[in-house]
């Protein structure tokens, strides 16, 4: 899979308030499905299987079977290499920016 097609699915999987919900969850600690259930009580288990499903294609949940549970891990790795291709970028040169204002403001005759 190449780079692009892995940050669409990041980009893709993060869009969602419910998906994000639930990685905010699990960076808490890991998470059978079972108390992800329990945890967003207003969806059905197919529901949140097919959240997670979309998580899991992302590379953002890493799963582990042990017995018949099925214990989602957050993998943050994903999130870090977006941050360090879009948003590193772009934030150094905002606060460049942000920097000259303040310069101005503090020294207007300049």
């Amino acid at each position: 899979m190449s780079n692009d097609s892995k940050d669409d699915a990041v980009f893709k999987a993060l869009a969602n308030g419910l998906r994000r919900q639930m990685l905010d969850a699990l960076k808490e600690s890991p998470q059978t499905t079972g108390m992800l259930c329990e945890r967003f009580q207003n969806l059905d288990r197919c529901t949140v299987m097919q959240h997670l499903k979309v998580l899991e294609e992302a590379d953002l949940v890493l799963v582990r079977r042990d017995g018949r549970e099925r214990w989602n891990h957050l993998n943050a790795l994903p999130i870090q290499a977006i941050h360090d291709r879009w948003i590193s970028q772009y934030a150094g040169h905002a606060m460049s920016v942000l920097t000259a204002l303040q310069r101005q403001l503090d020294n207007p005759s300049e």
